[in-house]
């Protein structure tokens, strides 16, 4: 490592001379041009041990035979750190002048301020390099150059592991590192290494909290160079680079490149141990420390920990309450751009992200994501303890809490838990008492307006959620989803007390009831109370005599709709329920199932004081009014003896 060090530091002194070297030549003769005219006989003697000083070190470039500096930065920065290294002669020369007090001109002499004038106004000459393609001036002919390549495009260094090639020697040398894993610079604080030193040293500013570049506009302060040049776009407003396919502008075209990746659907980057690949390489760093599970970013606030300074940054404003980004429509604030971008595209309208399959429009691409595993039926994630697979992660994480029984969004109303967030704003509108949105078919008013989307496919019959193994189909997805269950026999929801099993966790709940003996809703009108809200509904109806659902062929009304469907099938003589045994049809399923009794068999219903049984529960009341008459007309013979 020493060794490498110390051939580093040889070109690097190479590098440097190579940018001085012809511009030395240029300098001493202007040096030896004013000795003639200014200097004593010693000082013409020293200026020239100066020159023969240069051309020995001209002699000792050359003989190194590599006239390629070694540089780790790209194109821009090697003009940058050029530009530095002139700026610096300048200095030196300027310094030299100082450094003198006056150059001796036989009787007269100059002041200090004239010879600054003097040797700047030549060096200032020396920028004679200009490049053809954009107009930059260059001090050497070699800067311009390596210049010319940013136009040319040319890339004259090929790696001898993969095809990748570079502008510039340096930057392979960087990129070789990638293959040979080497990283030889290492925090003393968290052991991270690196492949080069500037790395390291922006590195180190996570652990000092160092940041020395500051904006001369906003005060902002930056840990990175390039974050300040990146900030600075923001004030002026400047996006240069525009997306000729979707005509997205960009501050940088480093930027605009990797949104391309977005088009070509290019993900060149892949973990080696799990095989997913990822269209950033800074997307497959983050990726690769779940497998590390390194997390670096720690807040000092509540000591969680975090794989991206830019997840603790965002974490940290839960503490401070910050949310720096206003709409631009109306007065929202949010803590991350990206939810107000997201935000504003309600003001806007637009929905970037379309489905090739349907046409469907999202505004996030996360929607689009998951929209598109609809059609490709594809459910990456899995329960561990049933085995049941979800679309959507967050889906997988609420259904967790099934087995859990973790409730974690509490009211603050009442202290009520919920398993899942959604159900705990649904449960607070209660309090609020608000119903905003009505159905202007029979007035009734509902807490959001999805209830009331879902309400009118009451009133227009549509049901748009076919079964695709019976063809039943439903007005909600919800009520579809639980019908498929009987068909696949999922039951994941089961009771602890007796061991049923349920296909949703509403009918759980309801099943709870009956161990705890919970009746949480009561008549307002009575004191009878209920485990259902719906039967509460229907309870009330009694004391109201509310009749809201009217048949559509007679003037008939019906305190519930179950009871209007069930008449309405007089008028039309459907019977949707057909026995399995035989070809008999039925209006009702309870008539359908009090038929194939027939068939089986079977009688559930046996008779508390005889061995009697029978299919129908109305069978069995008649038959213990025997029992009880009996008991009657005993009693009464009693009496009279």
């Amino acid at each position: 490592m020493a060794f490498i060090k110390e051939e580093s530091e040889d070109i690097r002194i190479a590098e440097v001379f190579s940018l001085k070297q012809e511009d030395a030549e240029e300098q001493t003769d202007i040096q030896l041009e004013y000795s003639h005219q200014f200097t004593s006989e010693d000082e013409h003697q020293s200026i020239r041990k100066k020159s023969v000083k240069t051309e020995f070190i001209k002699e000792d470039r050359e003989e190194m035979g590599d006239p390629e500096p070694c540089r780790i930065k790209h194109t821009e920065d090697t003009e940058q750190q050029t530009e530095m290294i002139e700026e610096n002669e300048d200095n030196e020369e300027l310094s030299e002048a100082e450094g003198k007090a006056h150059f001796k001109t036989g009787e007269n002499t100059l002041s200090c301020c004239q010879s600054k004038q003097i040797i700047l106004s030549k060096t200032r000459a020396k920028k004679y390099f200009t490049c053809t393609q954009c107009g930059k001036s260059l001090t050497s002919k070699y800067s311009l150059e390596l210049h010319m390549r940013v136009h040319t495009g040319e890339k004259p260094f090929k790696c001898s592991q993969c095809d990748k090639r570079f502008n510039q020697s340096g930057d392979l040398k960087t990129h070789e590192m990638i293959h040979t894993a080497e990283k030889p610079h290492t925090c003393d604080q968290c052991r991270k290494s690196f492949t080069i030193k500037g790395s390291l040293a922006d590195h180190m500013r996570v652990h000092t909290g160092d940041k020395p570049f500051t904006c001369d506009q906003c005060r902002k302060s930056f840990s990175h160079s390039s974050s300040l040049r990146r900030h600075t776009n923001i004030h002026t407003g400047e996006k240069p680079y525009a997306c000729d396919l979707c005509g997205k502008a960009f501050l940088w075209a480093s930027y605009l490149r990797t949104h391309l990746r977005v088009h070509s659907k290019e993900k060149p980057h892949s973990c080696y141990l799990c095989g997913k690949s990822f269209a950033f390489l800074q997307s497959l760093k983050i990726h690769q420390k779940i497998h590390t599970g390194v997390r670096e970013y720690m807040c000092f606030e509540c000591e969680k920990t975090f794989t991206t300074a830019k997840s603790l940054k965002r974490h940290q404003r839960i503490h401070t309450g910050e949310k720096p980004y206003k709409c631009s429509h109306c007065d929202k604030r949010f803590s991350r751009s990206g939810t107000l971008k997201t935000h504003e595209m309600i003001h806007s309208g637009e929905k970037p992200y379309t489905c090739d399959q349907c046409g469907k429009s999202f505004t996030i691409k996360l929607s689009l994501t998951s929209h598109m595993r609809v059609h490709t039926g594809d459910k990456p994630f899995t329960c561990d303890q049933c085995g049941k697979s979800f679309a959507i992660k967050l889906s997988l994480t609420s259904h967790m809490r099934v087995h859990t029984g973790d409730k974690p969004f509490t009211c603050d109303q009442c202290g009520k838990s919920f398993s899942q967030s959604a159900h705990l704003k649904h449960h607070m509108s209660i309090h609020a008492g608000e119903k905003l949105y009505s159905c202007d078919q029979c007035g009734k008013a509902f807490l959001r307006a999805s209830d009331l989307k879902n309400h009118l496919r009451v009133h227009t019959e549509e049901k748009p959620h076919s079964c695709h193994l019976c063809g039943k189909s439903f007005s909600l997805l919800q009520n579809l989803k639980i019908h498929e269950k009987i068909h696949t026999g999922v039951r994941e929801y089961m009771c602890f007390e007796c061991e049923k099993t349920f296909i949703s966790a509403s009918h759980l709940k309801l099943h709870e009831m009956i161990h705890t003996g919970e009746k949480p809703y009561k008549c307002s009108h009575c004191d009878k109370r209920f485990s259902q809200s719906a039967h509460l509904k229907t309870h009330e109806r009694i004391h109201t005599r509310e009749k809201p659902y009217k048949c559509s062929h007679c003037d008939k009304r019906f305190s519930q709709s179950a009871h209007l469907k069930t008449h309405e099938r007089i008028h039309t003589g459907e019977k949707p329920y057909k026995c399995s045994h035989c070809d008999k049809r039925f209006s009702q399923s309870g008539t359908l199932k009090t038929h194939e009794m027939i068939h089986t068999g079977e009688k559930p219903y046996k008779c508390s004081h005889c061995d009697e049984r029978f299919s129908q529960s109305a069978h069995l009341k008649t038959h213990e009014r025997i029992h009880r008459e009996a008991k009657s007309l005993h009693c009464m013979w009693e009496a009279f003896q």
